[in-house]
C-alpha cells in the first residue's frame, strides 16, 4: 500500500523526479513522458466516467473505472526499469487479452462504418473520443520508450494501450445511440 505523507518534497525543484528505482531522471526524461502521458490518459478516463454516468451510460463507466486501475498498473510497469520477469509489478498478457472480448461485446451491436467518426456527438461520446487521443498519445510515447529501451521496457504495455484505445472507439460509439448520432466525416466538405 502507498502511503503519502508528504505531497512537496522540493527534491524536484532542479528539474529532476525519481523513478520506482530511487534513481533520478530528468523531468523530460522518455520514460517519464511515457507513464507521464498515462497519467494523463487516466484522468481522461476519469472525464469520460463523470460524463458517462451523466449520460446514463452506466456500463460504460464502470468499464472505464475498472481500467483505471490497470492504467496505473501501465503507470507503475513503466517507473520501474526492469524486464518483464523481475518481479515487479509488470502488465500482464491476460490485462491486454481482457480488453477484446469487451471491444468485440460492444461493437456486435454497432452498423459497420461507412467513414471516418469526427468527435463528437454525445457528451460521453466526446469524452471518450478525448480519452481515446489521450491513451494514443502515451501509446506513441511509450512505443518511443520501447525502442530506446527495449530490454527495461515491458512490451505489453504497449499492447495495453493500443487495445484501450480500440475500445474507447466502440465505447464513443456506443455512447453515441449505438452509433447513430456518429457525426461522419465529409471529405473536402469545406472546398
Amino acid at each position: 500500500m502507498v502511503k503519502l505523507n508528504k505531497i512537496y518534497t522540493r527534491t524536484g525543484d532542479d528539474g529532476s523526479t525519481g523513478l520506482g528505482t530511487g534513481s533520478r531522471v530528468s523531468k523530460d526524461d522518455i520514460r517519464v513522458e511515457a507513464y507521464g502521458a498515462v497519467d494523463e490518459a487516466n484522468s481522461a478516463l476519469g472525464l469520460a466516467v463523470v460524463a458517462c454516468v451523466r449520460d446514463e451510460h452506466n456500463k460504460l463507466a464502470d468499464i472505464l473505472r475498472n481500467i483505471q486501475h490497470d492504467l496505473f498498473d501501465v503507470g507503475a510497469d513503466l517507473c520501474v526499469p526492469g524486464s518483464p520477469d523481475d518481479g515487479g509489478l509488470r502488465i500482464q498478457q491476460s490485462q491486454v487479452d481482457r480488453l477484446e472480448p469487451m471491444i468485440d461485446d460492444l461493437n456486435d451491436h454497432l452498423e459497420p462504418l461507412q467513414s471516418f467518426v469526427l468527435p463528437g456527438g454525445t457528451e460521453a461520446a466526446a469524452a471518450l473520443h478525448h480519452a481515446r487521443t489521450a491513451v494514443r498519445l502515451a501509446e506513441r510515447r511509450t512505443v518511443t520508450l520501447f525502442s530506446e529501451d527495449e530490454e527495461r521496457t515491458n512490451r505489453l504495455t504497449v499492447q495495453f494501450l493500443n487495445r484501450l484505445s480500440d475500445l474507447l472507439f466502440v465505447m464513443a460509439r456506443v455512447a453515441n445511440d449505438n452509433g447513430r448520432k456518429d457525426v461522419l466525416w465529409k471529405p473536402g466538405a469545406n472546398r
